[in-house]
């Protein structure tokens, strides 16, 4: 048996958690499972909100199985009786088939989140900044967005002198949030581009660029007093060349701020020298399966047909096509918010035949992953490919003295993924990921781009870090 305890803080900080390793042995080895191809992984799932049981099973391929335990959820249970159910248990209500992570229907209710946000946050009471942790992004603050201005007025004072400043000087934000990053970065462009007297705010066009329309309504009410200087336009992250094609090789600046989080990705994982892809199922458990098929006067069947059709056309239309169900919108999002509170993940490792086979986005293989997932013992880590996908389709939009600043949850080092759990996790209708950070690096390397990480200095402690791209001299 091996057994894989991930030496997260946490680990050292709790007495409760040490005293439940010498029990959750002991329950391993009371379990019906083949010691000698039995592979035993420790987490602390720092998620309240996530996709796993407290123990889970994982085949890996067809002759070796996974037990995974949450060191955060293991005491206080019955340890082999859980490890059990977990082997034993293939029950629950399916709401797809085996799917590599990117294509599980945990996206589909990602998007549907953003596209019908209004009415999830009519039915919750609270705009959607309020449920991330303290209530609010990091990325706001005028320091920040001071420090980034002038260093903008540099580089245009600099080609200004040689006359090669375009007349008009674009910015891009992706993720616009609420709107209050560009009311602050904007405001404080005004007042620095007043004291420094070159008359660039009359030049700028600042175009803000989101996959939601509700939020980019949001956010153009936030910034009206600029008028004439904003654009709004709907994007999709993962393909930001398809909308925003036209500004290619102008961009002075691209913000980002906790989008590479929210974007689907798959995970891959080495076990004994041998490179796996993890597929999921996402599933009910047969309790809160007749839960929901009891408050929606339904049969069990009906809650798989009806979550299908919600994540096809909206809560307005499941509405309009159901009304026996659903009498009024507002009832088809308390079935969507009952369904994703309760939504779960089996996960599977499936034998990939090579790297160079995997195809990672659509114009690039997992042969660039060689060095990050081969190079040193087991390791499980994801591999960003929305994220991917957005940021090579963004760096093109950059002048050749423009950069991409990104704030979001990376990771700097691909050791990290041997010492704790990066999600997914759930927000309060959405996913979050950690982003493979040395991913990035490595193909904005290939392309002739420098990516530097820096933690986010304007709030110490933060989760935080920011990226950094520009063209190497």
């Amino acid at each position: 048996m091996d057994v894989d305890l991930r030496p997260v803080r946490k680990l050292r900080e709790s007495a409760a958690v040490r005293s439940a390793l010498g029990p959750i042995i002991e329950a391993v080895c009371a379990s019906p499972a083949d010691l000698a191809r039995l592979r035993l992984v420790c987490d602390w799932i720092q998620y309240k909100q996530n996709f796993r049981e407290p123990v889970v099973a994982r085949p890996i391929g067809a002759t070796a199985t996974e037990i995974a335990i949450d060191l955060r959820r293991s005491t206080g249970i019955d340890l082999e009786a859980e490890i059990k159910r977990a082997l034993d248990d293939a029950g629950g209500l399916a709401l797809e088939s085996w799917v590599p992570g990117r294509d599980s229907c945990i996206w589909r209710f990602n998007a549907l989140y953003w596209l019908a946000l209004s009415e999830w946050e009519q039915a919750t009471g609270r705009q959607y900044e309020q449920s991330l942790p303290g209530g609010e992004s990091d990325a706001r603050n005028t320091e920040a967005a001071r420090e980034l201005i002038l260093e903008l007025f540099r580089i245009w004072d600099e080609l200004d002198a040689r006359r090669a400043l375009p007349d008009e000087l674009y910015i891009l934000e992706l993720g616009v949030g609420n709107g209050n990053q560009a009311r602050t970065w904007l405001d404080e462009f005004v007042q620095l581009d007043r004291r420094h007297g070159r008359d660039y705010y009359r030049r700028l066009r600042y175009l803000m660029g989101d996959y939601s329309p509700h939020v980019l309504d949001r956010a153009r009410q936030a910034v009206a007093h600029h008028g004439e200087r904003i654009s709004a336009l709907v994007v999709d992250a993962t393909r930001p060349g398809i909308t925003l094609g036209f500004l290619a090789g102008k961009a002075f600046l691209v913000y980002i701020s906790n989008v590479y989080d929210n974007l689907p990705t798959d995970e891959l994982a080495c076990i004994h020298g041998r490179t796996y892809q993890v597929q999921t199922q996402a599933f009910l458990t047969d309790d809160d399966a007749d839960l929901i098929a009891g408050q929606f006067g339904i049969d069990r069947p009906a809650v798989s047909k009806l979550t299908d059709r919600l994540l096809r056309v909206g809560p307005e239309l499941l509405s309009e096509s159901a009304p026996g169900q659903f009498p009024a919108p507002k009832n088809a999002v308390e079935f969507w918010r009952a369904v994703w509170g309760a939504l779960r993940l089996r996960e599977r490792y499936v034998p990939l035949e090579g790297l160079d086979s995997y195809q990672l986005t659509p114009d690039l293989t997992g042969e660039i992953l060689h060095s990050l997932i081969e190079a040193d013992g087991d390791v499980r880590m994801h591999v960003s490919n929305g994220a991917l996908s957005s940021f090579t389709g963004t760096l093109p939009l950059l002048h050749p003295f423009g950069r991409v600043q990104c704030h979001d949850l990376f990771l700097t080092g691909s050791d990290q993924y041997r010492t704790g759990f990066y999600g997914p996790g759930k927000y309060d209708g959405s996913v979050v990921n950690w982003v493979n950070g040395p991913l990035l690096q490595l193909v904005a390397s290939r392309r002739g781009f420098g990516v530097q990480f820096a933690p986010f200095r304007q709030r110490p402690g933060s989760n935080i870090t920011t990226l950094t791209a520009q063209a190497r001299d």
